[in-house]
């Protein structure tokens, strides 16, 4: 019996100028703001920011993370999915993924993170360098259930350290907007 290939919606990410969907002012700042996505919820949340891990371990990738590492389809990667959260809410879903083999020999161990933020790791290391932001309406088939909705605007980037690869998708939640709304603008 053959392994069937899991079935993955066709996604495309874009980079600013190619943008043909422009989200509102606010929307398109927060997507495209260079800095540390981890430093600016912790401002918003006036330091009442913390990291929920909800999946971590080695599982095949989705073929656009595939091709964003330059590895072979179905290739076997880490992968950690955590929620953002400011004052006990969740505002943003990420997934950060790696190759196996780059991990194993990039001296990185996701593992071990448990609770601290990946991204303020990757700010920290000098070492990292960060590739273009690019955006997409996130599908809704790949958000954790109670958070599954349609049209919400995802970011991506792929930071890299010699021969190591880390690719962080964020996908920006409602409850992140209202935050916003609600006077805060950092």
């Amino acid at each position: 019996m053959t392994q069937q290939k899991p079935v993955f919606p066709t996604l495309i990410w874009l980079e600013r100028e190619f943008l043909v969907e422009t989200p509102a002012p606010v929307v398109l700042e927060w997507l495209f703001h260079p800095d540390s996505l981890t430093r600016r919820l912790t401002a918003l949340s006036s330091d009442h920011f913390n990291v929920t891990p909800l999946f971590e371990g080695w599982q095949p990738l989705r073929d656009d993370e595939c091709t964003a590492l330059d590895l072979p389809e179905q290739s076997v990667g880490w992968v950690r999915e955590v929620y953002l959260r400011g004052r006990g809410e969740k505002w943003v879903f990420a997934r950060s993924v790696a190759a196996r083999k780059a991990l194993q020999e990039g001296g990185l161990n996701m593992g071990e993170l448990g609770a601290r933020s990946l991204g303020e790791l990757l700010f920290c290391d000098e070492a990292f360098l960060r590739g273009p932001l690019q955006i997409c309406r996130y599908p809704v088939d790949w958000l954790p259930a109670p958070d599954a909705a349609d049209q919400l605007w995802g970011r991506r980037s792929c930071f890299s350290r010699g021969p190591l690869k880390i690719l962080v998708a964020e996908v920006f939640l409602p409850t992140l907007w209202r935050a916003i709304e609600n006077g805060e603008n950092c």
